[in-house]
């Protein structure tokens, strides 16, 4: 992602934590004190995470797609890490979530899909292969796609079809998901002859920590109004998702020396397995019928405590993997 070097954008970039907690908080306040606003807030939700998730595809390359294909064990560790070892974990977890399905498929959404857009800057910033991970992002979106409603169908069974109506969430797939990424791989095919082109999608991938904490109010305050007596539950599932870091920081190490990757790329396959696709898996939440809007605020507060574990994850995971 393009990050300048001064300015209010550059200190967001620097201080994301903060804002990204202080949109939340006032999202809450505004939820709870005025809940009449929380059906005008969802309308603006579709289209502030419509431009979110485009931004977002924009650093997704595309082109690195037969480049990641090229770096075999590399990319069979983060299929295996992503895909076998995180379902397992969840699994393990899933059990002694609480018993409320609108939490239970929030925290399968988040937790089952892998990130593809911030996860390239804080394994950046931990000494990871920024570039390795950044070649392997478009698969490794491909594949959560495909593998997602069988991870679903498996944890949830008999009750999946009693969760989603398969017409909202197909139209929350086609217009949040595949129609930005199609535009933003567009986009990508433009800036090769297009130096214009190249500017604006720069200038876009600036905009990221804006338009996520713009996102992160809207939809909470939206929300909020929604809780009722499931707050509790919502605060239960904040344990789980520390100890899914916790757990998957030893896990990838341990897969990393599995498939015999150097430090780098041993890092980067730890951020990999660590950091989750909420800004992708949202729209789906979103989609889920009215008693169950609480999966939405579940995925959000995922959001939230990744964050906080990545700024720990920086300054932890070379240490658990050092320079030899």
């Amino acid at each position: 992602m393009s990050q300048p070097a001064g300015g209010p954008v550059a200190a967001m970039e620097r201080h994301q934590v903060a804002v990204y907690a202080g949109a939340m908080a006032v999202g809450a306040l505004v939820g709870w004190a005025v809940p009449e606003a929380g059906p005008g807030l969802g309308h603006a939700i579709n289209p502030v995470l419509a431009v979110l998730l485009y931004v977002t595809f924009l650093q997704v390359p595309a082109a690195e797609l037969i480049r990641s294909l090229r770096a075999g064990r590399f990319l069979a560790a983060a299929l295996v890490v992503n895909f076998a070892v995180v379902p397992l974990v969840v699994a393990a977890m899933f059990v002694f979530l609480p018993d409320d399905r609108a939490v239970r498929m929030g925290v399968l959404l988040v937790l089952l899909a892998p990130c593809v857009d911030y996860v390239i800057v804080f394994a950046g910033l931990a000494g990871g292969n920024a570039r390795r991970l950044l070649a392997a992002t478009p698969l490794l979106l491909i594949a959560q796609m495909v593998l997602l409603p069988l991870f679903l169908l498996l944890f949830m069974g008999s009750e999946l079809a009693d969760i989603i109506e398969a017409g909202p969430f197909a139209e929350a797939f086609i217009v949040l998901i595949v129609v930005p990424l199609t535009l933003a791989w567009l986009a990508q095919v433009l800036t090769v002859r297009r130096p214009a082109a190249r500017r604006v999608v720069d200038a876009a991938g600036t905009a990221m920590v804006p338009l996520m904490a713009a996102t992160l109010f809207t939809v909470v305050a939206s929300q909020v109004p929604k809780l009722d007596d499931s707050l509790a539950d919502v605060a239960r599932v904040v344990p789980f998702y520390v100890l899914f870091l916790a757990v998957m920081a030893f896990a990838g190490r341990a897969v990393a020396r599995l498939f015999r990757l150097d430090v780098p790329d041993g890092r980067a396959l730890v951020f990999t397995g660590a950091t989750r696709n909420s800004l992708v898996v949202l729209p789906l939440a979103l989609a889920l019928p009215d008693h169950l809007a609480v999966a939405a605020v579940v995925v959000v507060t995922q959001t939230l405590v990744e964050v906080v574990g990545m700024v720990i994850y920086v300054r932890a995971i070379p240490r658990l993997l050092p320079t030899r």
